[in-house]
């Protein structure tokens, strides 16, 4: 990660030292919140990347997207990307119908 311009890092500081913040840590984890309530793309591009690499549901991945499930499919299929499905074997499904 590339290291911080030397204004930001006196401005950190500077909010730590007037009691502020308790840490640097809570000033850059208070930064990157806002950063994602005020930037809805950011919050779907790292829903989708998670979703991606299966480290979410698609539930999971929509809610951190801001969106219904459905709004999310939606996104993923406008972007491209094709989500895989588990099928049951059509006699499965027939002899559930049966009952």
């Amino acid at each position: 990660m590339e290291t911080l311009s030397v204004d930001i890092d006196k401005k950190i500081k500077a909010l730590v030292n007037a009691g502020i913040y308790s840490n640097e840590i809570e000033v850059i984890k208070d930064a990157v919140l806002r950063l994602f309530r005020e930037n809805a793309e950011l919050n779907i591009s790292a829903a989708i990347e998670l979703y991606k690499k299966e480290e979410v549901s698609l539930s999971k991945a929509s809610e951190i997207a801001g969106m219904t499930t459905i709004e999310f499919k939606e996104i993923l299929s406008k972007r491209g990307f094709i989500r895989e499905i588990e099928a049951r074997p059509v006699e499965e499904i027939d002899r559930k119908l049966r009952k």
